[in-house]
């Protein structure tokens, strides 16, 4: 295929990495070439998907990594693509700040993107709050997070994300997670001054729009020279097109 940009996706027995795997067809450019996992032996191939699991030590050639894995398992994710000099997508949160580090220093090799949020819905509250943020100086900022049970992390990584867009605009915010039911992800925001509220919110109904998100973001930046790039820069390239 002309253009063709081979993928490889990491943590691909996760939620995330399922839904990875069966819409990756849906982008022309992308052709999925490996799903790798940990441990294969439980690893299901969505049903159409004809590519075969195996562990990272045996990946075939690539030009962009999804990774959508456990902190655990980042470092060696990262590490090969910056061997094999591919782009790099992440959505595993929890990373510790050697790691956050080690993102930073691979970019000087290799175009790389992480983000807790892949929703382009999420990309435009993020603008939002820090314009906000900076419009209602002294303001109280509430951000309540709820996910399904089986989210370890909390704070989630988006609100952790919108409340760094809320600081860079000057307001301090407070968090709440809630784990209940197979809840996708929701994040409620509230600027409370006197006599009056702001809110701002975003709902994800289905898990494919994260899923779509990474696709379509990754077939971007394996395009781009080497360098650090935000969902934001996504979006404004959008936004030029």
């Amino acid at each position: 295929m002309t253009n063709s940009i081979d993928l490889l996706v990491h943590g691909a027995s996760g939620r995330m990495g399922q839904r990875l795997l069966a819409l990756s067809g849906e982008f022309a450019r992308l052709h999925l070439v490996a799903a790798v996992a940990r441990g294969t032996a439980g690893l299901v191939v969505p049903e159409g998907v004809a590519i075969p699991a195996m562990r990272l030590s045996e990946a075939p050639a690539f030009r962009l990594l999804i990774d959508f894995s456990l902190p655990e398992a980042f470092d060696a994710a990262l590490a090969l693509a910056v061997q094999r000099r591919a782009a790099f997508v992440s959505g595993t949160t929890g990373l510790s700040l050697a790691q956050l580090k080690a993102l930073e220093a691979a970019s000087r090799q290799v175009p790389v993107l992480w983000s807790a949020n892949f929703s382009l819905g999420v990309a435009v509250l993020s603008d939002l709050v820090e314009r906000a943020a900076r419009a209602l100086p002294g303001w109280d900022l509430d951000i309540v997070e709820s996910h399904h049970v089986h989210k370890k992390d909390a704070p989630s990584g988006t609100a952790l994300a919108l409340g760094a867009s809320a600081k860079a605009g000057g307001a301090e915010p407070r968090y709440a997670s809630l784990r209940a039911g197979d809840i996708v992800g929701e994040h409620w925001l509230q600027f409370a001054g006197q006599g009056e509220r702001v809110e701002l919110a975003h709902r994800a109904t289905s898990r494919d729009i994260f899923a779509r998100g990474a696709l379509a973001v990754g077939e971007w930046l394996a395009g781009q020279p080497p360098g650090h790039y935000t969902m934001r820069d996504w979006v404004a390239a959008k936004a030029r097109d």
